[in-house]
């Protein structure tokens, strides 16, 4: 071989890795879709502060979570906040009750000819609503199942329920689980099945629930470190006020469960403000064990191409490997075109331990570098979607069911979006609003390195109405106690 051909080889070599690195990547198998401007089976029936309905479904792709067969359990935000109803003080945010759904996604082999071969039908069949079994910190209003009330004014031994509302807090750190304020973003299922873990930017808060009943049951510490100390009903004033903790609307984004559920790992949006704040490059990771709640830190080098970008999700492959959704906020849904969707696997595996690093940017080197598991963007153009049609806010993930492609055994995974509780958006340099509701994407892969989450059978969702008589009930026990009846 004459050494003027090296050069030809090893590059033809390198061309033949890389062509093997993207097939490698998974691909996109089915997709469905489900309104927003449906009601979920909350039971309702008033409206919010801002006027739109208590029970508008809305949006539900801050997070997903598989919950064993088809069922999944979908996490709207803190509600409706994208349209201005005269309270800039409180970043226009409502009493909106914080809950999450119970989805059936049912994966079903599409007809000879489709373009996808399996077409996915999204079904809501319940919504759990969030409460604490204890006193809970509210601004001016209070939300109850018939209804808004002013604060101090709720039925004797009501249900207090946790809200989206930004002035729900009472002084002092915003870590505080009393307070009633709560904007959940990322959502597991316990081994068992009869639990739900979840996150939230306000604290930042990581709560275990009661799948059956929406009860909170525990709450995980974190670090004070983690919190803001000045807070307010306004975002931007939140920010200005503190030099300390999570950045407001960029607290904890992300949730992972290890596959044997031990282990929650918790991601924050964007840096802490010590650690450079939004728009900086160094994400914070908390590992919590589940049993003792102990939690140690990790670092997140989110650039990509040069730019830092905030971090949506979080999913675990398996007890050591995870996958980080990064992406713009461009999109359908912002009026703009997708640049920036991806995925990316990072290995904790030897990774260090940060706890003691008050601000990451003094030590870059201990911060973890991903690689690229799936460009999102790239594949939903390869599916004839533009830029313009992607939604911006892609954040829930998890992984479902193996399923037969072509004759091969492949996993899936599941993309959801959080559509601000918007029902229309007009494309970038259109004029004509489109339906904007919740979309999903499947995507099925190969890969050794998945340990499927091992979770019990799903148990028994109550009954919405059920639900709601049986809150009305207490209401009225309550109500004939005042009265000596």
């Amino acid at each position: 071989m004459r050494p003027s051909f090296l050069p030809t080889v090893f590059a033809s070599a390198l061309l033949a890795l890389a062509a093997q690195s993207r097939a490698a990547e998974p691909v996109l198998i089915g997709m469905g879709s489900l309104s927003g401007a449906m009601s979920d089976l909350s039971g309702l029936n008033y409206n919010l502060e801002s006027g739109l309905s208590a029970s508008l479904l809305g949006g539900l792709g801050s997070g997903l979570a598989w919950a064993g067969g088809n069922t999944f359990l979908a996490l709207p935000d803190r509600g409706p906040n994208a349209n201005d109803w005269g309270a800039a003080q409180l970043d226009n945010t409502t009493s909106f009750i914080s809950r999450f759904h119970t989805l059936q996604l049912s994966l079903v082999a599409s007809a000879a000819g489709s373009a996808l071969p399996y077409t996915l039908t999204p079904t809501l069949q319940g919504t759990t609503l969030l409460s604490s079994p204890t006193a809970l910190n509210y601004g001016a209003m209070v939300p109850t199942l018939t209804g808004l009330v002013g604060a101090g004014s709720q039925p004797a031994g009501s249900t207090q329920y946790f809200s989206g509302r930004s002035d729900n807090f009472a002084a002092g750190l915003s870590t505080n689980p009393n307070n009633a304020r709560l904007d959940p973003e990322g959502l597991r299922v316990s081994n068992d099945g009869k639990s739900v873990f979840i996150s939230d930017e306000y604290g930042p808060y990581v709560y275990q629930f009661d799948r059956a009943t929406g009860q909170r049951l525990r709450t995980y510490t974190l670090p004070d470190s983690f919190a803001a100390s000045h807070l307010s009903s306004s975002g931007a004033a939140e920010i200005a006020g503190n030099t300390t903790g999570r950045v407001a609307n960029k607290g904890m984004e992300g949730l992972a469960i290890s596959p044997d559920g031990k282990t929650l790992f918790g991601f924050m949006q964007s840096p802490l403000a010590q650690d450079g704040g939004d728009g900086g490059r160094y994400n914070r990771i908390v590992k919590i064990d589940v049993a003792s709640g102990a939690v140690s830190q990790f670092a997140f080098d989110n650039q990509i191409n040069g730019k830092a970008y905030n971090s949506s999700e979080l999913l675990a492959l398996n007890d050591h490997e995870l996958l980080v959704l990064e992406r713009d906020g461009k999109g359908l849904g912002d009026g703009s075109k997708a640049a920036v969707k991806q995925l990316v696997k990072i290995d904790l595996g030897g990774a260090t331990e940060v706890s003691g690093i008050a601000d990451l940017r003094t030590q870059p080197a201990a911060a973890v570098v991903g690689t690229r598991f799936l460009d999102i963007r790239a594949a939903l153009n390869a599916a004839g979607i533009p830029d313009a049609q992607i939604p911006a806010k892609l954040e829930g993930i998890a992984f479902g069911q193996d399923v037969t492609v072509n004759g091969k055994t492949m996993h899936t995974l599941y993309l959801a979006n959080d559509n601000d509780f918007l029902s229309s958006t007009v494309p970038n340099g259109g004029s004509t609003p489109i339906a904007y509701g919740n979309q999903f994407y499947v995507f099925g892969f190969e890969g050794g390195n998945l340990v499927p989450q091992s979770i019990a059978a799903a148990v028994p969702e109550p009954s919405s109405y059920a639900m709601l008589l049986a809150g009305l009930a207490a209401v009225g026990v309550a109500a004939r106690r005042r009265r000596g009846g």
